[in-house]
């Protein structure tokens, strides 16, 4: 039972990674379209909402007796772990404006050390030997990844710092999600998570939007990137890291490193040479490295 319970979590995972993986791309093609990172987050995050909303009446209506309803401890915990959610699009867009989305996913990746500082913090344990070679090795990764042994390429420090800040807080995100209120369904823990971070996403809009609000893009891209970036990964990671635990979740969601490069090189046409090819295995090797403990505990 536990084995079929691990292989739904790493499907739910993995598919959630993959899903946001091929975000950014499609984030830099509304940019291209002329739309601000206020648009996009605000479109994202409203249909966003509405989608979940739509799912949580579906459950509500399906099964009226199995639906545990958030208590209100439940759904402040989760709306200010959400407002994490919502400094991730917010750091995460404005990176993947001044790079290349293939160097803003390597950034992003660096929640396996951010992660490991974390865990260090709030569980007061030194790491192991294992995880610090982990966390070297994704350092030597990204220094390959990001091509920065290229002389001719000039990255923007805006969309370094903006990447790094999304890696931070989307080391929060996967924190929360596999520790706050985890007795009620996946779709009410996202809705109540979307609403946090629509707080923080609609204070940006505010504070930055200077021009005219375009509303098409409400139709143009908001449905696509409420489906991959708000509705799917949110969804199916709540309901499959709790099945996987933090280890072999943080395995399996290594997909969205090569799904997204993958996505960047097909759509965008963004050059990955070989080198950056060599620094992104590195960096899932690492990943793998990292948990293999926590998978062989779960196992046993």
């Amino acid at each position: 039972m536990f084995k079929n319970n691990t292989l739904k979590g790493v499907f739910l995972v993995g598919f959630g990674a993959t899903s946001y993986g091929m975000l950014a791309t499609f984030v830099k093609m509304a940019y291209n379209e002329g739309y601000t990172t206020a648009e996009i987050t605000i479109s994202q995050f409203v249909l966003g909402i509405l989608g979940i909303l739509i799912i949580n009446w579906f459950q509500k209506a399906k099964s009226e007796n199995e639906v545990i309803k958030a208590t209100k401890k439940n759904i402040f915990q989760l709306m200010i772990a959400g407002t994490s959610m919502g400094l991730t699009s917010v750091f995460y867009y404005m990176a993947v404006k001044y790079i290349p989305v293939s160097i803003a996913i390597v950034l992003l990746m660096q929640t396996v050390w951010i992660g490991l500082i974390l865990e260090m913090i709030l569980e007061k344990k030194i790491p192991s030997t294992q995880k610090i070679v982990a966390a070297l090795v994704v350092l030597i990764g990204t220094l390959l990844a990001t091509n920065i042994f290229k002389n001719e390429i000039q990255l923007d420090w805006r969309g370094l710092v903006m990447g790094m800040l999304a890696a931070c807080s989307f080391t929060t995100t996967m924190f929360t999600a596999n520790r706050v209120a985890l007795g009620i369904s996946s779709a009410q823990r996202s809705l109540y998570m979307l609403l946090g971070g629509a707080v923080i996403v609609f204070a940006f809009g505010i504070a930055t939007q200077n021009t005219a609000f375009h509303y098409t893009i409400f139709l143009k891209w908001g449905i696509i990137l409420s489906l991959f970036g708000t509705i799917i990964p949110p969804m199916l990671m709540n309901a499959g890291f709790p099945l996987t635990g933090i280890g072999l979740g943080s395995i399996v969601s290594a997909l969205e490193l090569p799904v997204s490069v993958l996505m960047a090189y097909f759509l965008l046409h963004e050059n990955v040479v070989l080198l950056q090819w060599i620094g992104i295995l590195l960096i899932i090797l690492a990943i793998i490295i990292m948990n293999i403990n926590f998978k062989k505990e779960q196992s046993h």
